[in-house]
């Protein structure tokens, strides 16, 4: 393999994560370094909290075969109204986010039942589901806003000004805790890394080679060690961050290290051979979709303890961030490809270019715009490659 070959299937490899330093290295010119400011850092992620989960759950999805969600920013709306009023009638807050949970659930598994069992096209479904339950939001609400008071729900899930993980050694100016945490997972991706890349060679399998692996490490070390010590410089780790993070942990694990996981990318690579190797693939669907029901619920749970209130306008559009944030990660349009880590790259691109533009002042309509382009170029890339390597 020649050296050009070699860089070409390296940038084409790590195309989004070299996407995401440069539009925020071009933000960071045209806002004067705002967008790396401490409090805009946290904002990239307490804002964006709810794509991060709503993308890992819609990524199963999609593994399948392309199929996508529609009606996850309903579900979120609806869950939210269901905490708010049972948190308006005084039951324990823990109760509260076991029932939005369970309600999430339960959607999920109502549509996933369609789908999976008697073979409605999610595209319908979804889009029927979207309907269902934005009404229901209304119906419940009666078209009004009710406020979430119940401050240790607030806390707990990552909304208002002092929802953040408390420093242990009272650092003076720099949170400590922060910084260790950071530490800690750069050394973890580290022993990690070492131990694959031993593993692999040891099987006799294709492993990288010695410098791309270390300039590798060596660029996400300092990209997590960068925002570590900005989050330190303000307030330290959100709380929003926290509940991100292990969705994260259990759907990357899930996705890569578990038979559900082998058979979503069986499914989305080719169903029919997936189903003559004895595979059922309606327990997939089935599980996928309501899988992304209950993270919906966990989202709503994230959207109403930030906006400390429940309205029947919320979680429009948030079906297309999450679509948005898995097609930009690398997800692709015909299904069986795709990654968790990808996922959230892209959500984090979607999220720098949302509140990028906002310091700069840009019209909330051409926002939109630009965002579409970036969703079209995305897929474009990934129908060009598809096509190339057949």
């Amino acid at each position: 393999m020649t050296t050009k070959t070699k860089i070409l299937n390296f940038v084409q490899k790590y195309t989004m994560i070299i996407a995401l330093v440069l539009v925020t290295a071009f933000f960071a010119w045209r806002t004067n370094g705002k967008i790396l400011m401490p409090q805009n850092i946290t904002n990239i992620i307490s804002q964006n909290a709810y794509v991060f989960v709503l993308a890992t759950g819609m990524l199963l999805c999609i593994l399948t075969g392309g199929n996508i969600d529609l009606s996850v920013g309903s579900v979120v709306c609806f869950v939210g109204t269901v905490g708010a009023v049972l948190m308006h009638r005084e039951l324990n807050f823990w109760l509260a986010v076991l029932v939005m949970l369970v309600v999430g659930l339960l959607i999920g598994a109502w549509q996933a039942f369609w789908i999976a069992y008697v073979k409605v096209p999610p595209f319908i479904t979804t889009l029927a589901g979207m309907l269902i339950f934005r009404g229901l939001s209304n119906v419940v609400l009666q078209g009004k806003t009710m406020s979430v008071t119940n401050e240790k729900f607030v806390q707990i899930f990552g909304g208002g000004a002092n929802c953040y993980v408390p420093d242990l050694f009272h650092g003076q100016g720099l949170n400590l805790l922060c910084l260790v945490v950071g530490i800690i997972a750069c050394a973890l991706y580290l022993f990690f890394t070492i131990r694959n890349s031993a593993t692999r060679r040891k099987a006799g399998l294709e492993t990288a080679p010695l410098y791309v692996t270390l300039i590798k490490a060596v660029i996400i070390v300092a990209v997590i060690m960068f925002f570590t010590l900005r989050l330190a410089q303000y307030k330290g780790l959100p709380m929003a961050l926290i509940w991100v993070f292990g969705v994260v942990l259990i759907y990357t694990y899930i996705t890569s290290k578990t038979t559900v996981g082998r058979y979503l990318y069986a499914i989305g690579g080719n169903e029919t051979a997936t189903k003559l190797s004895g595979i059922d693939t309606k327990k997939i669907y089935f599980f996928a979709y309501a899988n992304m029901g209950l993270l919906a619920g966990l989202a709503g749970i994230l959207t109403i303890a930030r906006l400390t209130s429940a309205q029947p306008t919320y979680g429009q559009n948030y079906e297309m961030d999450a679509i948005g944030s898995c097609f930009i990660g690398g997800a692709s349009a015909y299904g069986g490809v795709g990654t968790v880590p990808g996922v959230i790259i892209g959500a984090l691109l979607m999220g720098v270019i949302n509140i990028g533009m906002s310091i700069m002042g840009v019209d909330a309509n051409y926002q939109k715009v630009v965002k579409g382009l970036v969703l079209l170029a995305a897929v474009i890339f990934d129908v060009i490659s598809k096509k190339k390597n057949t």
